[in-house]
């Protein structure tokens, strides 16, 4: 039987209480060292309604070697394919992260872009 970690542990803890509906939808936030993850999940049909990371080929080109601007491209562009899938609100699920930094760049950019968090 393995440990969990304690970001496992965090992220097992809040899987329990947040969940996405079709009418508002789970946006997941992922960071590893180097690149930052986010999709958006209906939870009760269990399909990604929308994707984009760091790695997107729409912002292919942008990085200027600043993690916390990806974060924010990261951000306004979830929010951009959220709104072409006619989403306006998402449930946020900062998957075990503590809410500051990245993390919070990613949900200050979705939020400026017009998305409800």
């Amino acid at each position: 039987m393995s440990k969990l970690t304690p970001v496992e542990k965090r992220k097992a803890r809040i899987r329990k209480k947040v969940s996405g509906t079709t009418a508002r939808p789970r946006m997941s936030v992922y960071k590893s060292l180097r690149y930052i993850y986010a999709q958006v999940i209906d939870d009760s049909t269990g399909r990604t309604v929308a994707f984009a990371s760091s790695l997107s080929k729409e912002l292919k080109g942008k990085d200027d070697g600043d993690k916390r601007e990806d974060a924010k491209r990261v951000g306004k562009l979830i929010a951009e394919k959220c709104k072409a899938a006619k989403i306006d609100a998402v449930v946020f699920d900062r998957n075990g992260c503590p809410y500051h930094g990245r993390i919070a760049a990613v949900a200050d950019a979705a939020r400026e872009a017009g998305l409800a968090l």
